[in-house]
């Protein structure tokens, strides 16, 4: 390159460079905070411009704002928060969302809402589809049990690392956070959304983990998600209801190739047609 002050910098070249293909949007769960995410975003942000809403920030001022004047922490407040958030500092729609868990349902609620903003959508382990879910977090908060709390959302146990529970421990000790957790569940435990699911027409990829302690009914939940209409699943074995750290690698993959139209097949492997014919066995 010619390094006269003309030609030093190549400003086309290096914007074509930088072109990522559209926003990719990460929505966390309940019990998650945006850093559930590190395993995934330095990869999925060589190809997409990533942005992670901080939805649920339990210690945060806008949070108490609206628990002080009266107001639940519902599905439908956190969806309005996400479309603030995407209309006032994003504005390039259509998103790519990706959620997990309680995430997995502000974006079918968002989707439902404002269909013409979303491209594809990912749900990983999501919550509300079909039946009951087991929160843990709810006894930790009770019996100050965060060593079970942790445990209960991997399957492989060194996932479940001290300094992870002790992190957590150290949250639950601050009761402004605290009390941004219980009234985050109070307001959005039990909702489903189920009835929407048919509505929901974009390319979906659900990710499950096949040894799932939260989602209560797995085989129920795939059986459920297969009324979209443009729904395709897999089920990820030996992992339980955080895949995007447990098994970081094939997941970030599995996005990948989904959103870039180049996921031709399911791998047997992770066919969620043995997990139903596992239950009909």
């Amino acid at each position: 390159m010619k390094t006269n002050g003309r030609n030093f910098f190549n400003l086309p070249l290096a914007l074509r460079s930088y072109r990522r293909s559209g926003t990719l949007v990460l929505v966390n769960g309940l019990a998650e905070q945006s850093e559930s995410w590190f395993a995934n975003r330095p990869y999925w942000s060589r190809l997409f411009d990533v942005k992670v809403p901080e939805l649920l920030v339990y210690d945060g001022d806008e949070l108490h704002r609206h628990i002080e004047s009266g107001g639940e922490v519902t599905i439908g407040y956190l969806t309005d928060r996400l479309s603030r958030f995407l209309d006032e500092f994003v504005q390039k729609p259509p998103y790519h969302l990706v959620g997990s868990s309680l995430g997995g349902q502000i974006l079918l609620t968002y989707a439902s809402r404002y269909p013409e903003k979303v491209a594809k959508l990912v749900l990983i382990c999501p919550s509300g589809l079909h039946g009951e879910e087991n929160l843990p977090v709810m006894d930790g908060v009770r019996r100050s049990d965060y060593d079970s709390l942790v445990r209960s959302v991997f399957h492989r146990t060194p996932f479940a690392g001290e300094d992870l529970v002790e992190a957590i421990e150290r949250k639950f000790q601050d009761r402004r956070w605290k009390k941004g957790v219980l009234r985050t569940l109070r307001g959005t435990v039990g909702h489903s959304v189920g009835d929407l699911l048919e509505r929901v027409e974009h390319p979906t990829l659900l990710i499950w983990g096949q040894d799932d302690r939260i989602i209560a009914d797995i085989p129920g939940s795939i059986r459920a998600a297969s009324r979209m209409p443009r729904a395709r699943q897999v089920v990820i074995p030996r992992c339980g209801h955080a895949p995007q750290i447990e098994r970081a690698g094939l997941v970030n993959k599995l996005v990948v190739k989904f959103l870039k139209d180049s996921l031709d097949t399911i791998p047997p492997a992770l066919d969620p047609n043995r997990s139903l014919s596992k239950v009909r066995a």
